[in-house]
């Protein structure tokens, strides 16, 4: 029965992925990007849940990458289109349409080979670093939150390229996740400060996503978290 808690969050993300989707389809692009904040937040329960209760399996594995696939790699794929055509006013079928499809296409594509990688490993000790850059870290805390601001600030939205900063935003995720990167996983460190900045860090997310405030924070932890993580790793690769 153990097994059943971090496998029932797994199985929640996914609807939530697929609900994220839906709701983008039907216009509510806000809502569906909040969705995926919360995908990201029972990402965390599920791991966390499945090393307390020892209850982690092969099964579990398996579940869970098809879960990130979907709730972070095919949901802000779908929501990064649709952000491109109602925020950033690119016409459909244009050539600027077409770019940004290809983008997200490559993105999803790229979280996928990113899953596949990660799994073919899973099994062996861990190192406390990632090859690459996550999947969640890229879909579930990037791109969420990007699209977020630019809906709270309209007058800012409205003044950017968005035909151009949403491919390239795509693309350099896409490239991040299939990198060979060090890039640090939030896991239990030596250093006490360490732990409590990552704890501080988590709580504030946590109540950015329940109360749905302030994603300009959840924006800027992504790309501090994103910008150290990368020169940590490259920091500590000799070692």
């Amino acid at each position: 029965m153990r097994y059943t808690v971090p496998n029932g969050f797994t199985a929640l993300s996914l609807l939530l992925g697929i609900s994220s989707i839906v709701t983008t389809q039907l216009g509510e692009l806000e809502l569906a990007a909040w969705i995926i904040v919360w995908c990201g937040l029972l990402d965390v329960m599920d791991g966390l849940s499945a090393r307390l209760l020892k209850a982690t399996s092969d099964f579990g594995a398996e579940f869970d990458s098809m879960a990130d696939l979907v709730s972070f790699g095919v949901a802000p794929a779908v929501l990064v289109l649709n952000a491109g055509l109602q925020l950033g006013g690119i016409e459909y079928e244009s050539g600027q349409f077409w770019v940004l499809l290809v983008a997200i296409a490559v993105f999803a594509l790229c979280g996928a080979m990113r899953l596949a990688r990660f799994n073919l490993v899973s099994d062996q000790p861990s190192t406390g670093w990632f090859t690459g850059v996550p999947i969640t870290a890229a879909g579930g805390g990037l791109v969420s939150s990007f699209v977020l601001v630019l809906i709270h600030h309209p007058d800012v939205t409205a003044s950017l390229p968005l035909h151009l900063y949403l491919p390239v935003l795509m693309f350099v995720l896409a490239l991040l996740m299939v990198s060979r990167l060090r890039f640090p996983k939030a896991v239990k460190r030596d250093s006490l400060v360490m732990n409590i900045f990552q704890g501080l860090i988590m709580a504030g997310v946590y109540y950015c996503g329940i109360t749905r405030s302030y994603p300009e924070y959840l924006l800027g932890i992504g790309i501090f978290l994103l910008v150290s993580g990368i020169i940590a790793g490259r920091i500590t690769r000799d070692r």
